[in-house]
């Protein structure tokens, strides 16, 4: 056997994150995107898309994740959340009201039908998705740290 099968969990969890992860990953984009019409939003979608990430780094370990999601990429998507909604709320104040909806409204119970709701929905899942995703690997890596440091004594 290599190496690479000795990391992560057994054959079976591994089996069954396969399978499950990136239906994990589309429902969290569901959520996502549908919040404004349904219960859910971009904290929950976010929290979801970040969960299907975390998933794969306790069956697989922490290399595998961060293959797929490496630090810098997680940085850049929880700074472009921040931008994307501060700049939703600063086009709305060069209309004379911080966050005023500037999009048309549509029609009701459809998926476009909220102005900048959806918008404001993708960057705050940006954010929420990527922070804790980053948290959840700076535990992981400090974990892995203090375990190398008793190693050592």
């Amino acid at each position: 056997m290599s190496r690479e099968h000795d990391k992560g969990m057994s054959v079976i969890v591994k089996t069954i994150t396969r399978l499950t992860v990136g239906l994990i990953f589309l429902y969290g984009i569901h959520i996502l995107s549908h919040g404004h019409v349904s219960p859910g939003g971009g904290f929950a979608g976010g929290i979801i898309v970040a969960l299907s990430f975390v998933h794969l780094m306790l069956a697989y370990g922490k290399d595998v994740a961060l293959e797929k999601l490496p630090r810098g990429v997680t940085s850049l998507f929880e700074g472009m959340g921040a931008i994307i909604f501060l700049s939703i709320a600063l086009i709305g104040f060069t209309s004379g009201y911080f966050f005023i909806n500037f999009l048309a409204k549509g029609e009701p119970f459809r998926l476009f039908s909220a102005g900048i709701i959806p918008l404001c929905n993708i960057a705050i899942g940006l954010k929420v998705g990527a922070g804790l995703f980053a948290i959840f690997v700076a535990l992981v890596l400090l974990k892995f740290d203090t375990e190398s440091k008793e190693n050592k004594k």
